[in-house]
């Protein structure tokens, strides 16, 4: 175990201390520039749409998503334990400074989303009678790349469909246990059964319950955090300044005499705030690739929704909970970082709440966990049906399979699943980030035929990889009928 631990650290330290620091930021600030900065221009006219089309009741073919639905699953898997444990483990282990570096990789990460939910639209193929995409569909279709594609598809599976499922288990009975009392085993076969009855709904029913829970657990969540900033008024503009000074200058917040260096701190931020808000790593493409929308870049305003939810509301109210109330604690050791950093904010919810604030928390982390889980194992699920097949016992193993990692993230040791999990994103961030790269162009021209169809007054595309393998399918059969026709007539 001690060599495996070695190895994982090791791969972390050259992914995230050197790789996609460099990477993540370089396509985020690249596709900005690229953008014209549209997170300037786009995004709170896409938020007033958005609102103003929750009262309507839309419904769409079977095998598709209405864009809500497709934004509340992406939601599902972004708002999860990295917004509350992965952002109290960050700034237990980088200090307040590793907050602004979420939120610099939030901003950036809002033009690096928009051009994976575009192209996932446009790549997007039918199988079976469903639309799939995602990174590895524009791999394969955008690039022709199949080796690059089946690469990031695996590593689709493995980082979300197992690896991830196990850190959101490992997080709901550590807190549920510690809240409540209840025995670890109790809470792995309650949230085995709950997850195993949605998935076996399919997308629809996936696509439901995201709508449905979503809103109400981010409302709730982001309605404690901010009764407890209020309630703790005077320290809010030291808590700010701290994440600030502490960005640049750790040893100003006493972070120098931990070891904490300006390097250590972005590497916090940034690991902790792509899996807060998954912008570069390839997972939320899935659902922004079925949604039915007029225009791929409507979708793609949609999706930097998500980045806005996650990091810049819920990330930095798990935050500025853990700085105003003063639960913050600069001196947890590196051995029970993830622990001690969950403690942590119960503490400061506590403090706020008394004794229902450790339930209200543990609450909150399990509804977060659960969406994030079903909203994961879907889109791991996309990457299934390409790799091996869309045949119903393969999918069925598949399931099994999901719900065995959560079982066996229950019992694994909370830092090790975390890291773990770091590195087996990062590894699937890399082939997206290179086909972002190669495909910004598209991007580009994607906005623009979009803001030309708005001149005209006909917003419109034409999805030309829909049904694409089924045609050819069809055509294989159409040829292989003539030859046999032509070989009886002979």
């Amino acid at each position: 175990m001690e060599t495996i631990n070695i190895i994982v650290d090791s791969v972390n330290t050259v992914l995230w201390d050197y790789v996609l620091i460099i990477a993540l930021l370089g396509i985020g600030i690249f596709m900005t520039i690229r953008l014209k900065f549209l997170q300037f221009t786009r995004l709170f006219p896409a938020l007033k749409k958005m609102l103003g089309g929750l009262t309507s009741k839309g419904s769409v073919e079977e095998g598709k998503m209405t864009p809500f639905q497709a934004l509340s699953t992406a939601v599902a898997a972004q708002v999860g334990t990295g917004n509350i444990v992965g952002v109290a483990t960050a700034i237990a282990a980088g200090g307040p400074g590793a907050a602004f570096w979420m939120l610099v990789s939030a901003f950036f990460g809002m033009a690096t989303i928009f051009s994976e939910g575009v192209l996932a639209q446009k790549y997007r193929e039918t199988k079976d009678g469903e639309l799939v995409g995602g990174p590895a569909y524009y791999i394969k279709n955008g690039l022709k790349s199949k080796g690059l594609s089946t690469f990031f598809a695996i590593a689709c599976i493995g980082a979300l469909g197992i690896v991830g499922i196990m850190v959101q288990s490992n997080s709901v009975a550590g807190s549920v246990s510690e809240a409540f009392g209840v025995p670890t085993i109790g809470v792995t076969i309650g949230l085995s059964v709950i997850v195993a009855l949605i998935l076996m709904g399919g997308m629809g029913r996936i696509a439901s319950f995201a709508e449905k829970v979503v809103p109400l657990m981010a409302g709730a969540y982001i309605l404690g955090c901010l009764i407890i900033i209020l309630m703790n008024m005077g320290s809010f503009i030291p808590a700010l300044k701290s994440i600030v000074v502490g960005a640049f200058s750790p040893t100003a917040i006493g972070g120098g005499a931990l070891g904490i260096t300006v390097q250590h701190i972005i590497r916090f931020g940034l690991a902790r705030g792509l899996f807060s808000n998954e912008a570069g790593m390839g997972s939320t493409p899935h659902s922004h690739a079925v949604a039915d929308t007029k225009h791929p870049a409507e979708q793609g305003f949609t999706a930097m929704i998500g980045v806005f939810i996650s990091t810049f509301l819920i990330c930095l109210s798990t935050v500025m909970v853990n700085l105003a109330s003063s639960s913050y604690n600069p001196d947890i050791s590196a051995l029970d970082m993830t622990q001690k950093a969950t403690i942590m904010t119960q503490y400061g919810f506590a403090l706020g709440f008394g004794s229902f604030g450790g339930m209200f928390l543990s609450i909150c982390l399990s509804f977060f966990s659960l969406t994030t889980i079903v909203g994961w194992y879907y889109f791991a699920e996309s990457n299934v049906k390409m790799v091996f097949s869309y045949k119903a016992r393969t999918l069925n193993l598949f399931k099994a399979v999901s719900i065995t990692a959560l079982v066996l993230g229950t019992m694994i040791e909370a830092t090790f699943v975390w890291k773990l999990a770091d590195m087996f994103m990062g590894i699937m961030a890399i082939p997206n980030i290179i086909a972002l790269f190669l495909l910004s162009k598209e991007v580009r021209a994607i906005l623009d035929d979009y803001d030309s169809c708005v001149l005209k007054g006909n917003i419109h595309w034409n999805y030309e990889y829909e049904g694409l393998e089924e045609n050819k399918a069809k055509n294989k059969k159409s040829v292989l009928k003539k030859v046999l026709t032509t070989t009886a007539l002979k």
